[in-house]
């Protein structure tokens, strides 16, 4: 995997990287059947195709599916329906040790009364390997993960992060065609995931093995995945490079799950402005470029009422543009919060006619030199090149 591979747009590897896929599901569902003999589908009708040496992150909200998902590949779970191949081969019904998968779990699951030596030993002694190569084994894989000095220790005596390396190190060991994660990184404090973030990226540049990854935490997903798996209610909605889940979002879901701040949406109505089309929500109006108003043009559905999404950083402080600003591209909002955050201050906005209505509010992320102050009316410009419009009815991101 190269360093690209992590902001490279496209939905996956390209026929002439030549690379075979790792893991395929096909239609996998599961269904559980509650006391009263209603059926809950947890997973519905999920395909997805892992090529060798991704790094693929499924994300979305509680219960939306990713760890059902995830334990079913894992064979922790058997589907409902629906095919899984790993390597080119069927593991239906194939207990865990029977595929060549390694799992590292949220809690570790360490054995207190063995060191991190004999935790790291455990798989490749269970499966019988010769005791000089697992001495070998183990040495090289604490090496690489930093932790060769603590072998002797017991996990009591280790950090939250040397833990997780050891986590890291029983799964490496056995040297598996895929590795699964489910979020294993949800115990540590803030400061400590980041460092393992950038951790687990050079580990996995370093072992290239396939890896499928789940989380709850879209940063996680966003900068350690090839490919990010977007799931709600036990469906995929969208698969796609980190960049172009952020950029070009499927539908109104992903466009709000993905990104901090998350979107803002507005009702707009539509209507001519010469030749290109205005869009006209409840205290501003913005003109759309010629490019955009020559996509809804040739959308087939009804443009006349539409969804209009935009991010926080598509707004500016206009009192900080420089350049010239066409018709439609600033509308006057009514400051309600300022809040600083260092490079950036992310403004509670409100249009000026609903200065008194919480329920109008928006977020704007603008420069940090704005001398936008509660309480106050400001110009408030915005990129009209980075808007987003979604059916209302579907969802559908008529723009992506």
């Amino acid at each position: 995997m190269s360093d690209t591979d992590h902001t490279t747009d496209g939905a996956a590897p390209t026929a002439d990287e030549d690379r075979a896929l790792s893991l395929e599901l096909d239609g996998i569902t599961k269904e559980y059947t509650e006391d009263d003999g209603s059926t809950v589908v947890a997973v519905d009708d999920v395909s997805l195709d892992v090529y060798e040496g991704e790094f693929i992150v499924l994300v979305g909200p509680s219960g939306c599916g990713k760890t059902t998902t995830l334990r079913i590949v894992a064979g922790l779970e058997q589907p409902t329906r629906g095919s899984l191949r790993i390597g080119g081969e069927d593991v239906a019904g194939r207990e865990p040790r029977e595929r060549d998968i390694a799992m590292v779990f949220q809690n570790y699951a360490l054995y207190p009364h063995k060191t991190v030596r004999g935790n790291i030993a455990f798989p490749l002694k269970i499966r019988k390997y010769p005791d000089d190569e697992i001495e070998t084994r183990v040495q090289d894989t604490a090496d690489l993960l930093g932790i060769g000095e603590l072998l002797d220790r017991h996990p009591a005596d280790l950090s939250g992060g040397q833990q997780q390396r050891v986590a890291l190190g029983r799964a490496i060991v056995r040297d598996p065609a895929v590795f699964l994660f489910d979020e294993p990184l949800s115990n540590l404090d803030a400061k400590l995931r980041i460092q393992m973030r950038t951790e687990l990226n050079k580990l996995h540049d370093r072992v290239g093995r396939t890896s499928v990854y789940v989380t709850h935490d879209q940063v996680e997903a966003m900068t350690l995945s090839d490919r990010v798996v977007v799931m709600n209610d036990g469906t995929v909605q969208q698969v796609a490079r980190p960049k172009t889940v952020y950029q070009q979002p499927a539908n109104r879901f992903v466009a709000g799950f993905i990104g901090e701040p998350p979107m803002n949406f507005f009702p707009v109505t539509t209507s001519p402005e010469g030749d290109r089309l205005r869009v006209d929500a409840d205290g501003f109006s913005l003109v759309l470029p010629p490019e955009i108003t020559d996509t809804v043009a040739a959308w087939d559905g009804d443009t006349d009422r539409l969804e209009l999404g935009i991010r926080p950083e598509a707004f500016e402080d206009a009192a900080l543009v420089e350049r010239s600003l066409a018709a439609g591209e600033t509308f006057p909002a009514y400051v309600a919060v300022v809040e600083p955050m260092g490079p950036n201050t992310d403004l509670a906005l409100r249009p000026d006619n609903r200065a008194d209505d919480e329920a109008a509010e928006f977020t704007a992320r603008v420069a940090n030199e704005t001398d936008a102050a509660a309480g106050e009316t400001i110009e408030i410009a915005v990129d009209t090149t980075e808007i987003h419009l979604f059916d209302p009815e579907t969802g559908e991101n008529i723009l992506a």
